[in-house]
């Protein structure tokens, strides 16, 4: 058995530690991942598999989060999760109330019985100032929103704001982590707004130390993101800080998952980079899939070859109707932003951004090329609002670029979305009495000249066809997830067109 710092590998000797760890101890199934995160304290062990292995760790760390926004939410209830006290900020006092009586913002699925049973447990709380959580945190997360400005740049006023703040409530030291999405160079002028405000105040013996920690999480997929992730970077140039941090992710990284330690320019840098790295994939994909259209060629048979490559593979190669979220857009825009600022057109990435406008309005083009310009007397039924399945947000998603260009030439929609509908019907209300939205998939058939499948959240891809076809009007379907067989839907009856397949109009 080694000691309890180290790794155990026999039941015998995990049994021993549970009498002599002080609680709370996180045994951490390095098998099996988020499964096996688990809090134990004395007299709650439960027997555990021996084929499994854990690590052990019984530091506590005292957590701020500031934002309580999809990064800020997840980091915090997952650091809860692993056994630290955390309190989560946000200055929207209406959003606290709600957090505190266990509704959230979000729609990520795990994440409210996460937060639910951290705040049962004492391990996650909420406040709307920041001085409560400050006063005892040892290290303190921004992450609130950098929403893209007209030029594509990114807003940090947010971020300034936090660091200030900061600055004038800080009295003993402190790590800021900057984990909001930040171009490069943020970090240099969190420090600084930080150390002026502790002048300011007659406080320069206080020490802080500033570090860079993008995220990686995938809407839908964040917990298991965040808690089995691929790799964690962390930007610094303290010694400390960099202790301190392994400390902190050494519950969850894995060894075949590193942890990243960098300078903090390569760690901004870095999730820009990786972000623009997908995007252009998606990109690339979709134009190849539009001279699969014209050629006559299939993108899916095309992607097969291309993914069996081992330098290229799978992953972020569908054909679609083009990416959207809080993330790819925004992030592709700002590396453009900075590129400029730095003097460097980055030609490829601007390509990237300028595909993806054009292949959100592909299915609206197929549809006004297949029943004309004029769609004032046409009624389409539309599945999915949400730019991705398992997620209620529809920021740049490409269902309102299509809604907003066909409603433009006359049509009516009826809309459906397992989560999204409440945020679209915010975001579109400039489509007056031409948009109106169904309680279920087969609802929003009725009396619908066609079907236009945007997202593909899984109750999509098996629906009741014959249901369908009697509840449309002639069995008509623009797919732009490319979800269906096209020779199987021919066989059922169906009229069907995609994106890349050679079925088009």
């Amino acid at each position: 058995m080694k000691n309890a710092t180290g790794v155990v590998n026999e039941k015998s000797s995990i049994l021993h530690l549970r009498q002599i760890l002080s609680p709370p101890t996180i045994l951490f199934n390095r098998c099996t991942g988020v499964s096996g995160v688990t809090l134990h304290h004395p007299g709650e062990y439960d027997e555990l598999s021996d084929k499994k292995i854990f690590a052990v760790r019984s530091v506590i760390m005292k957590i701020a989060v500031v934002g309580t926004g999809y990064v800020g939410l997840v980091a915090g209830a997952c650091f809860a999760e692993i056994g630290n006290t955390v309190w989560c900020v946000d200055k929207d006092e209406a959003k606290i109330t709600n957090l505190e009586a266990g509704l959230l913002p979000i729609y990520e699925p795990g994440l409210p019985e996460m937060v639910a049973k951290n705040v049962a447990n004492g391990r996650l709380h909420f406040s709307a100032a920041l001085q409560p959580a400050l006063a005892q945190a040892e290290l303190c997360f921004i992450t609130v929103g950098t929403p893209p400005r007209a030029d594509g740049a990114a807003d940090l006023s947010q971020v300034y704001t936090v660091a200030q703040e900061i600055g004038q409530l800080l009295d003993h030291h402190l790590i800021v982590v900057n984990k909001s999405t930040v171009p490069v160079g943020t970090a240099e002028i969190v420090r600084s707004i930080i150390a002026q405000e502790l002048k300011r105040r007659g406080q320069e013996n206080v020490t802080f130390a500033v570090v860079s920690n993008p995220e990686f999480l995938r809407e839908g997929r964040a917990i298991n993101d965040f808690m089995r992730p691929d790799r964690v970077v962390i930007g610094t140039d303290s010694n400390e800080a960099a202790k301190i941090m392994k400390e902190l992710y050494q519950p969850i990284v894995r060894d075949q998952h590193p942890l990243l330690i960098m300078d903090i320019k390569s760690a901004e840098l870095t999730k820009y980079a990786a972000n623009a790295m997908l995007a252009t994939r998606i990109s690339f994909m979709n134009e190849i899939a539009r001279l699969c259209d014209k050629v006559g060629a299939d993108v899916n048979r095309v992607r097969q070859g291309m993914g069996a490559d081992g330098r290229i593979g799978l992953q972020f190669l569908d054909a679609g109707a083009g990416y959207g979220g809080s993330c790819f857009p925004k992030d592709v825009k700002e590396l453009i932003h900075t590129g400029r600022k730095y003097g460097l057109e980055m030609a490829i990435i601007q390509a990237v951004d300028q595909v993806n406008e054009r292949q959100k309005h592909y299915l609206a083009e197929m549809i006004g090329r297949y029943f004309g310009d004029n769609l004032a007397q046409k009624k389409f039924a539309l599945w999915g609002l949400a730019f991705k399945p398992e997620t209620d947000d529809i920021r740049e998603a490409p269902a309102l670029a299509i809604i907003r260009s066909l409603v433009h030439r006359g049509a009516t929609i009826t809309a459906y979305d397992p989560q999204a509908i409440p945020q679209a019907k915010v975001a579109l209300t400039g489509c007056g009495g031409r948009l109106f939205y169904a309680e279920n998939k087969m609802a929003a058939l009725d009396d619908a000249d066609a079907l236009i499948l945007v997202t593909e959240w899984q109750e999509f891809t098996q629906p009741d066809f014959a249901e369908m076809k009697r509840r449309l009007r002639q069995p008509l379907i623009f797919d732009g997830r490319n979800q269906y067989d096209p020779v199987g839907m021919a066989a059922l009856g169906f009229e069907y067109y995609c994106i890349g397949r050679g079925y088009c109009v």
